[in-house]
């Protein structure tokens, strides 16, 4: 009983968690703070389409982020404790590794998005985010870290209840 009441707060936890991320993201860009569209950028890896792309890209994210939420139950558990201060902390390397590798390599392996080194091609629709992703603004780095930090503080203030 204890493994499946630990497998449904993670499910429960996780997904909301990925929807409070996915919310402070879509408001920072809607806010003006930044011009990255992350569900947008995963949808167009899917089709061409863009409005079909955001319905896509914002399941799809969820689905990341919901999944994402075990890998940090798996993190508390070899810790053998959950709190916010260890989730934060998660979140912060977890929103860095988004920054510093994740984005940065997203023109090798997107369809539909132009490199850093030879620009957009008529075929493709994104810029590339670049390093920290400041190709889509100063505050880019910043809010999705914050998003990121705020993840993993509302799992560790969650899972370990």
């Amino acid at each position: 009983m204890q493994v499946w009441l630990g497998f449904s707060q993670v499910v429960l936890w996780g997904l909301a968690s990925t929807l409070i991320l996915t919310l402070i993201l879509r408001g920072s860009q809607a806010a003006g703070l930044t011009r990255m569209d992350l569900p947008l950028i995963l949808g167009l890896a899917l089709t061409p389409h863009r409005e079909r792309a955001k319905a896509l890209g914002v399941l799809l994210h969820l689905l990341n982020g919901w999944l994402i939420a075990f890998l940090y139950a798996a993190y508390f558990r070899l810790l053998g404790r959950t709190s916010w201060e260890w989730g934060a902390l998660l979140g912060a390397i977890h929103g860095l590794v988004v920054l510093m590798v994740v984005l940065p390599v997203l023109p090798g392996i997107h369809p539909r998005m132009a490199s850093d080194a030879t620009g957009p091609e008529p075929t493709r629709n994104l810029q590339p985010p670049g390093f920290l992703g400041l190709n889509y603004g100063r505050q880019t780095a910043i809010v999705t870290l914050l998003a990121h930090v705020v993840y993993g503080f509302l799992l560790g203030l969650t899972l370990g209840r």
